[in-house]
Parts: C-alpha cells; structure tokens; sequence
C-alpha cells in the first residue's frame, strides 16, 4: 500500500495517460497486467496505484520506487519498452514525471 509521508525516502511517479471513454478499459487492462506480472516485481518497487475519472478520458498513476535509479532501469527494459509501445496504442499521450512529496496533509 502506497504511504505519503514527508520527508520521504521512495521516488515518486505520477504518471497521467489521456485516453478516451472507449480505450479506457482496455488502457486499464493492459495496466494492470503490467503491474501484476512485470512492474510489481522489479526491484525497488514499493507501491502503486491508478485512478481513472468520471469521463473515463484520463487516468493516472501513482507510484513509489526506492530510488529513481530503480525506476529508471525499469523503464528501460526490453519488456516495459514494449508494454509503453502496447499504451500508445490505447491513448493519445502519457508522460511519466518524478517528484518529491512537499507536503502532506
């Protein structure tokens, strides 16, 4: 379970797919797919979560790495290469963007 603390110790990701209400759903799948077989077993991951709105046009994704370096060598792994190729094809765009946590309350 993802927890929000400040300071922290983990990378987060935010990372915010635009999408459209009948791509949503197989965006979603493939997803979750990712994060059950590949990207939940990578080293350093913590945590992770997605979220879709009302309109089904967006959804986002929160997630925590133990170092950015992690999330990087995943990223650019043969097999995660391929999945954001297979995310292309069910979005318009997305953008992958580290931050520290500021604030929390």
């Amino acid at each position: 379970m993802p927890n929000i603390v400040h300071p922290s110790e983990v990378q987060i990701v935010l990372t915010t797919f635009e999408t459209s209400p009948g791509m949503c759903q197989d965006l979603m799948d493939a997803l979750q797919d990712a994060y059950a077989s590949f990207i939940s077993k990578q080293p350093g991951f913590v945590a992770a979560g997605l979220h879709v709105n009302d309109a089904q046009t967006r959804i986002a994704n929160y997630s925590q790495w133990r170092r950015r370096e992690d999330f990087m060598e995943m990223l650019r792994s043969e097999e995660m290469r391929e999945r954001n190729r297979r995310f292309s094809d069910l979005c318009h765009r997305f953008e992958p963007v580290m931050y520290d946590v500021a604030a929390v309350f």
